[in-house]
């Protein structure tokens, strides 16, 4: 066995000479290896049986005498969310459309999220749920409560939402180091956007969920936080719901510079080319009718950053339509 120990002089001591000396030597590495397996066995013995003592978004404290070992999500930004974490093996079902990373998509599923199959979910025999406070229905999580199945609530409203989540999931799973890791990356490129993009020129953005009925979200949503990232300003950031429908009219009389589509998929939505019949409209007038798909900015997962990084750019090039973006980089 091959030793990974590098044998340095002992620095001075107040201690007392008179206390034993251990003398490392080729006969005694051998058993010097046994006793450090032994002890990192240990660590990673006492910290699979650690209690989880922790309070979900929601208010609720979740107290588990170990790290889960059995997770059922119940929103695909939590599925996506807990692999980012280092917690994909522990999962052992999920809703529909918990299509990322591609491991995810071999798991059970007990349903979607706003129809979850209950006894699919007892099924699986989880340690821990965890679900998505505004688009789970709360009845079905009470009777996963009723059966003594432990619930944990998620809730992200902030891009630091994002990255708390990953500290939380990483806690709840036993998972720390690699979550850590993964929220320390996270914040460093939002701070990145945020130096860049923040303090730009203002641009007015309508943001459009969807088409019929036509929807759209106010500032105590992620993707208004987004919008902020990128120096933009939500035209119906006072709207009193986090997301609601609005009126053509009212969209016209708000005059965006620029609307932003999400729609189901890859494909820009047929319905984001319909504004093009108000030619007087700000944004369809500098041609500043953009699409991000909604997998990189509707879902509460670090791929939000890819998204912001696409929105931030699709508003400096409405800057530069209007004169003021900076000279490109060299």
């Amino acid at each position: 066995m091959t030793s990974a120990l590098t044998m340095t002089p002992p620095a001075p001591s107040t201690m007392s000479d008179t206390l034993p000396r251990i003398r490392i030597t080729q006969a005694t590495l051998p058993s010097l290896s046994l006793v450090m397996f032994l002890s990192v066995s240990l660590f990673f013995t006492q910290r699979a049986h650690a209690t989880v003592d922790i309070t979900d978004d929601a208010g609720n404290r979740i107290r588990l005498e170990h790290p889960a070992q059995r997770i059922v999500s119940l929103a695909p930004h939590v599925t996506e969310l807990l692999f980012a974490a280092g917690a994909g093996a522990r999962v052992v079902g999920v809703v529909a459309y918990s299509d990322f990373p591609p491991e995810a998509k071999s798991l059970p599923q007990v349903g979607g999220y706003s129809k979850v199959d209950l006894e699919a979910v007892a099924a699986l025999q989880p340690d821990l749920v965890i679900a998505w406070k505004s688009g789970n229905r709360d009845t079905h999580l009470d009777r996963l409560r009723a059966l003594g199945i432990p619930v944990f609530l998620n809730e992200p409203r902030s891009l630091e939402d994002v990255a708390r989540s990953l500290e939380q999931f990483g806690t709840l799973a036993g998972t720390d180091t690699v979550a850590a890791d993964a929220a320390r990356a996270f914040r460093a490129r939002h701070a990145a956007l945020s130096a860049r993009y923040r303090e730009r020129p203002p641009v007015s953005t309508f943001y459009q969920i969807w088409d019929r009925p036509l929807m759209t979200i106010n500032d105590e949503h992620l993707i208004a936080d987004v919008i902020r990232l990128c120096g933009g300003r939500n035209v119906f950031g006072t709207l009193g719901t986090l997301s609601a429908t609005v009126g053509v009219e009212a969209v016209l009389a708000a005059n965006p510079q620029a609307i932003v589509a999400s729609g189901m998929g890859e494909a820009r939505p047929e319905w984001l080319g319909q504004w093009k019949r108000w030619p007087d409209l700000a944004a369809n007038a500098s041609g500043s009718l953009f699409f991000i798909p909604p997998d990189i900015l509707q879902r509460h997962t670090p791929r939000i950053l890819d998204g912001a990084s696409r929105l931030c750019e699709q508003l400096e090039s409405v800057r530069a339509k209007r004169g003021n973006a900076p000279p490109p980089a060299r």
